[in-house]
């Protein structure tokens, strides 16, 4: 622990002595009459509101290019309110994409928005999108686990389209955001806009290569601010329906459950915010797509869509806990199955940031499918996380955190620290050191550490990342999802970018070469694991994106053997016209039969291909396949094949109101499934529901039973849902 203190000292004293740049400064001008939400800016609010802005630069895919297309901002506030607006000039206006769409969904069309540090604490931004309807997208970005797309707040915008491009408006009350009441209030600010049919995407300020958005905010100036002592309440009402085939004549008894619960939050104070929730409604209005759960070695990562959990998760992550490390997530909620009741408490204070989260689960004390005994029947389990994080800076912290979960005798707990920090314009430095104990219902008891280390270097040219890890075997975090231990490993990436001739290729934007090496040992499986993969990243216009690799020398470890991996892959997407962007993916090379008594080597193909097709502005239809061939390479026998087909069907009346069909197909669960949804929201929190569902399987009834994958496909199982929420508030 003594090395652990030392080391994450040496980068701080380095941080430190890059003093940082100064930002550029705002000055938000108060309005007396709030403007109307048209997007028309005739509003006499805008009259003596616009922003002096500096030249927008291009972030992505190429960093400081001009755009011909013009943006102008403007900005002012109430004691209600704070209002943006903008003018967005295209020269070819007729080329601008847009949609009438849900939430969320308008990342394949233009749009403009901004990112709001509303704690000025360079940790948490309020990431919000406009499309030129006025459809919204809104993101909470987090120094350590990057940007969420789960967190909706309540915000109003309207937008339209013009001959020259078109201009949208947004109100964004105070009592959906957290900030440091007073005489002179200092938030971060940075606007940016994206161009669909260029790919490109520029900010003001610049968002400069190797920076985090954090360094990059200007500082909003605003007088005499205070943030509204908000109280919500969401009380929510659920009814379903279910039944199930018995036989082929006879269906079971139908199985309903209305169901009611409500959420309170409120505002301690101006940073401070307490949420509970008794029985709450943690139904899913969407639908997990199916994945490929054959031959998986790891557990298969779903994420979150219940409410409750969705909002201000981002706290609780730790340094480096992304995709390509060993831990997904440090807190990983969809292990509280059926929670009784929840709470929260998210805050800041100073230059400290913290959250904590309790619930109780219900789903270990019932009763088991199999009619076994389950020795915690009637019993729940417990969940205790606290996390804190303590600000260095822009974009760096020095955290904390403490995982407790309970059943019966059981319990696990970890204690842990973690640090992100910057080095320079261009360097990136973190680590996590993690501490668990555990003990089991038979009073054995258990500890381990797991421990990671992070470094990444960015500039226009060079991108080079690299992260060594270490899980003990009895390393254990009930909270988190994580895909092994008794793993000591190290990864290494590095790309160089070159942007080709604009005038001599105007269709392609950047070509990035890049090599990526993995190494470790696997102590758990008896053997070292390596590969080396070398290949090309390519960006194109019309968001085009193509990478082409080829992974070789690759070794894996597997009860107690060790097998070749690797192979060719490929995989792209692109917007090809306004109305169609597709994807795909191929793969050709080794692959590893996961059979604990008898695994051997096996060759792999995997094809997928994606489709968005958007006739009109209303109408969205996504359609995904993948198949999967796995054989055997000793002998070439074919040993399994899985098909999946995805698709998803809207029809958008208007912002608030849409009907969405879904229909899935597994072929290795010889399973159909289809999933019908209405639903009206007027704002987050505020939302009707009502849908049907049925489910489809393939089987024969034969001497009393059912018999799997034979026979014709019968619908097996059927449901209605209806649920309804409003949100108050005070």
């Amino acid at each position: 622990m003594r090395f652990w203190f030392r080391f994450c000292l040496i980068p701080w004293f380095l941080a430190v002595a890059f003093a940082a740049t100064a930002r550029p400064e705002l000055i938000i001008p108060r309005t007396l009459v709030p403007p109307v939400l048209d997007g028309k800016l005739d509003d006499e609010a805008w009259a003596k509101s616009k922003l002096t802005l500096g030249q927008w630069l291009t972030y992505n895919p190429v960093k400081g290019d001009k755009l011909a297309q013009t943006t102008e901002v403007w900005c002012t506030y109430d004691k209600d309110a704070v209002y943006f607006a903008f003018r967005c000039a295209d020269p070819e206006p007729k080329k601008v994409k847009t949609s009438i769409s849900r939430r969320d969904n308008i990342f394949n069309d233009d749009w403009v928005g901004l990112s709001l540090d509303a704690m000025f604490t360079g940790q948490t931004s309020y990431d919000m999108f406009l499309n030129p309807n006025g459809i919204q997208a809104d993101i909470l970005t987090n120094s350590a686990s990057g940007e969420d797309v789960s967190p909706d707040w309540v915000w109003e915008s309207a937008g339209r389209q013009t001959p020259e491009g078109y201009e949208v408006e947004a109100k964004l009350p105070l009592q959906s955001i957290r900030f440091k009441s007073g005489t002179e209030v200092k938030m971060g600010l940075l606007f940016w806009r994206r161009v669909s049919r260029l790919g490109s995407s520029a900010a003001w300020p610049a968002i400069e290569s190797g920076k985090s958005v954090f360094e990059c905010h200007a500082t909003a100036v605003f007088e005499d601010l205070n943030q509204p002592r908000a109280l919500e309440l969401i009380p929510s009402f659920t009814y379903s329906i279910n039944r199930d085939l018995e036989s082929p004549e006879v269906w079971a008894e139908a199985e309903s459950k209305p169901d009611a619960g409500i959420t309170v939050k409120y505002g301690l104070t101006s940073s401070i915010a307490a949420e509970a929730t008794v029985n709450p409604d943690f139904s899913q209005v969407e639908s997990d797509a199916f994945q490929v759960e054959v031959n998986q070695r790891y557990p298969i990562f779903f994420s979150e869509k219940r409410p409750f959990f969705m909002e201000g998760m981002s706290i609780f992550s730790l340094a480096g806990a992304t995709g390509d490390g060993n831990m997904l997530s440090s807190v990983h909620t969809r292990k509280i199955v059926d929670p009784l009741w929840g709470l929260k408490l998210t805050g800041t204070v100073g230059r400290v940031s913290f959250g904590t989260l309790s619930a109780a689960d219900e789903s270990p004390g019932r009763e088991l499918e199999d009619g076994s005994v389950n020795p915690f029947l009637g019993e729940k389990r417990y969940y205790n996380v606290g996390r804190a994080l303590y600000s260095l800076g822009k974009g760096t912290y020095l955290g904390g955190i403490f995982t407790d979960t309970e059943l019966g005798n059981e319990f696990n707990r970890v204690v842990g620290s973690d640090i992100s920090l910057r080095v320079g314009e261009h360097q990136s430095v973190g680590g996590t050191f993690l501490g668990s104990m555990s003990r089991s219902d038979a009073g054995e008891d258990k500890s381990g550490i797991s421990a990671q280390m992070t470094y990444g270097y960015s500039s226009d040219r060079i991108n080079a990342f690299t992260q060594i890890e270490h899980y003990d075997e009895d390393f254990q975090m009930d909270t988190a999802f994580y895909r092994r231990t008794g793993i000591s490993t190290g990864w290494a990436f590095f790309s160089y970018n070159i942007d080709p001739d604009k005038k001599k290729y105007p269709w392609i934007r950047q070509i990035s070469p890049l090599i990526f090496t993995r190494y470790g040992r696997d102590r758990i499986e008896g053997g070292h694991e390596s590969i080396a993969v070398m290949g090309a990243n390519f960006r194109f216009t019309r968001q085009g994106f193509l990478r082409v690799d080829y992974a070789a020398g690759g070794r894996e470890p597997w009860a107690g053997q060790v097998f070749d991996s690797g192979g060719f892959r490929m995989f792209g997407n692109a917007q090809f016209t306004r109305w169609l962007n597709g994807s795909a993916f191929f793969f050709s090379g080794d692959g590893i039969f996961y059979d604990r008594d008898d695994p051997y080597q096996g060759k792999q193909r995997n094809y997928e291909a994606g489709v968005t097709f958007q006739p009109t502005s209303r109408i969205s239809q996504n359609v995904s396949y993948s198949h999967v061939d796995f054989d055997r390479a000793s002998t070439g026998e074919h040993v399994y094949s899985v098909n999946l087909v995805n698709t998803r069907s809207t029809y958008q009346f208007n912002r608030h109101f849409s009907l969405r069909a879904i229909i899935q197909f597994d072929s290795s669960r010889y399973q159909w499934l289809t999933d019908f949804l209405g639903s009206y929201e007027l704002v987050p929190g505020t939302v009707a529901y009502a849908g049907y569902g049925s489910l489809l399987n393939k089987q024969a009834w034969r001497e009393g039973e059912w018999h799997s994958g034979e026979g014709d496909y019968l619908t097996t199982r059927r449901g209605f849902f209806f649920k309804v929420s409003y949100l108050q508030r005070f």
